[in-house]
């Protein structure tokens, strides 16, 4: 357990908070403590490319492709188009920010959990959203599904590359099915009136390697995408490391460096992000160094026996 997380059990919550001069750190406490007293398991999972790489934090111009370099892994996604009623095809950017990053979860945690490369867009997605903290109605409702589409038009290519090979991975991540509906205000609840089919290759890499998160944790950090990003890549990597393994600045900024120029000015904001990760996974063990990140061997986010359970 994270060093906030033994304070708040031995202190309580507010005493925990008074002892804070910052207020960010206070709000940190608030956060841990609401992760300890979660009571649900509930389970989600992600493509462990998705934990080596990510999407943009900001929108791009629509024409613009996304590249993104992680630990022997590079992601490319392209812009593509959808087709319109009445005719023609619209072009819709790149995906990005914390809501592409949720609906990416739903989508792959419900296709591992049903076994099947059909994902239900309608009650199911609107239900798991809410549960998720992200009241379905407004700007949220806009936002959702402008991200959907961009998801469903845009092309995914995974590269590795070692010492001897170089292998790739193209596919879109929908291969089609997406229609909205125009009352999404009705009582029924109802998002999405279909179903996606995601391609056959992504899910075929999603069974082959997926990486799983514990949901409660991402709801209370569910507007912060690069927390999201850091967390998914803590769960990724921390249970698998048989030793303390330090990742220089430079590898740090290079994989989560996105959208700065200066290693100083990232630092201090990835910081502050790694901060809110670790307060919602209390077995992670981090030290932040002078010369990068101290990666220590910790638990998954969730019991093995539950993840054992969803990957049946």
């Amino acid at each position: 357990m994270g060093q906030l997380h033994r304070l708040i059990s031995q202190v309580g919550r507010e005493q925990a908070k008074a002892l804070q001069t910052d207020p960010d750190q206070r709000s940190l406490v608030d956060i841990a403590a609401a992760v300890l007293e979660e009571e649900r398991q509930d389970l989600g999972i992600t493509y462990s490319g998705f934990a080596l790489t990510a999407l943009p934090h900001r929108r791009l111009p629509d024409d613009q492709p996304w590249e993104r370099r992680g630990h022997r892994i590079r992601l490319l996604i392209e812009p593509g188009r959808l087709p319109v009623r009445g005719g023609g095809f619209k072009l819709y950017g790149v995906p990005y920010g914390s809501r592409a990053r949720m609906i990416l979860l739903y989508l792959q945690t419900r296709a591992l959990q049903t076994d099947s490369r059909e994902v239900e867009l309608g009650r199911s997605m609107h239900d798991w959203l809410d549960r998720m903290g992200l009241s379905v109605g407004g700007q949220t409702y806009r936002d959702i599904r402008e991200q959907a589409s961009r998801i469903a038009a845009c092309n995914l290519t995974f590269a590795w590359e070692d010492a001897n090979s170089l292998g790739f991975e193209k596919d879109s991540i929908v291969k089609g099915g997406i229609h909205f509906s125009s009352e999404h205000n009705s009582p029924q609840g109802t998002l999405w009136e279909d179903r996606v089919l995601l391609s056959e290759a992504f899910f075929r890499e999603l069974k082959a390697h997926p990486v799983p998160i514990w949901e409660p944790a991402l709801r209370h950090i569910q507007n912060n995408s690069t927390s999201i990003d850091i967390y998914i890549w803590l769960a990724y990597r921390l249970h698998s490391l048989n030793k303390s393994t330090t990742i220089t600045w430079p590898a740090v900024f290079e994989q989560f460096g996105a959208g700065y120029s200066r290693l100083r000015d990232f630092r201090k904001r990835f910081i502050e992000a790694l901060q809110l990760a670790l307060a919602v996974y209390p077995e992670a063990r981090v030290d932040v160094e002078d010369h990068g990140l101290l990666l220590h061997p910790s638990p998954p986010p969730i019991p093995e026996r539950k993840t054992s359970q969803l990957m049946r």
